[in-house]
């Protein structure tokens, strides 16, 4: 098995190889590096290894980071999608997300859609801005990535680029990962069946921190396999007694 290290931090990394990492070197999300302050981080997707650019395991590596990310923001979250990554990955699903408030934008091409999240990380009331292009486009050169950052830490608006099929050229984020979905980890009552979703993440270059590899899992998905709450049952009802409340709904139906 690959040693272990740390950054700076003092997170454990795993180096960076060709081959996926150790069964053993399991993270949670909450022990990633992520960036200090608001900036631009690019996601990725996939690859040969992991299914290619229509894997959505970068979706899902990101969503399951919203809440700690936008923790305390409150606004909306601005989603834009340019019509090749929609082609290409599908429309996002508003009702799967978990924010208060969702803006989603269709954008004609890559050049509209840039121009979309820059004007969003212009406005501070946002909780947090991602956009999804399709392949290498023209208008995403160094200039329009470092754009992005330079208006996310102005305004303290975190923002994410998602890469469907694109490659890791010159750019001004400050996190850059590669990430595609991992199997999935044990299920405490059916070895058969899938458990917590898992993620196959390279942090390959970032400002001051160390680069590395790991299979990542939800906090969340672990713990539903924990003794507590084995499989994420539906909170406890109320003070009411249930005939009460049908009777209460046989009352409004009448």
């Amino acid at each position: 098995m690959p040693s272990v290290g740390t950054t700076g931090g003092g997170r454990s990394f795993a180096p960076v190889g060709d081959a996926p990492p150790d069964r053993g070197q399991w993270s949670l999300l909450s022990a990633l590096p992520r960036p200090e302050v608001a900036t631009l981080s690019e996601l990725f997707v996939g690859g040969a290894r992991n299914g290619g650019a229509r894997d959505g395991g970068a979706t899902g590596f990101l969503l399951a980071q919203l809440g700690r990310a936008l923790a305390g923001r409150g606004g909306p979250l601005l989603w834009v999608q340019e019509r090749m990554a929609i082609v290409e990955g599908g429309r996002i699903y508003p009702p799967g997300i978990n924010v208060a408030a969702l803006i989603h934008v269709e954008a004609k091409d890559a050049r509209a859609a840039l121009w979309a999240m820059e004007e969003g990380l212009r406005c501070a009331a946002l909780g947090g801005v991602i956009g999804e292009l399709w392949g290498d486009p023209r208008a995403l050169d160094f200039t329009a990535s470092r754009r992005l950052a330079v208006a996310a830490e102005r305004s303290g608006v975190p923002a994410w680029l998602v890469r469907l099929g694109g490659s890791a050229n010159l750019s001004g984020a400050r996190m850059r990962w590669r990430v595609g979905s991992a199997p999935s980890g044990e299920n405490v009552l059916d070895p058969r069946a899938p458990g917590a979703a898992a993620w196959d993440a390279e942090l390959f270059r970032a400002r001051g921190v160390a680069p590395g590899r790991w299979v990542v899992s939800d906090e969340r998905g672990e713990a539903k396999g924990g003794a507590e709450n084995p499989v994420g049952m539906a909170a406890a009802a109320g003070d009411r007694a249930v005939d009460e409340g049908r009777e209460q709904w046989g009352r409004k139906c009448a």
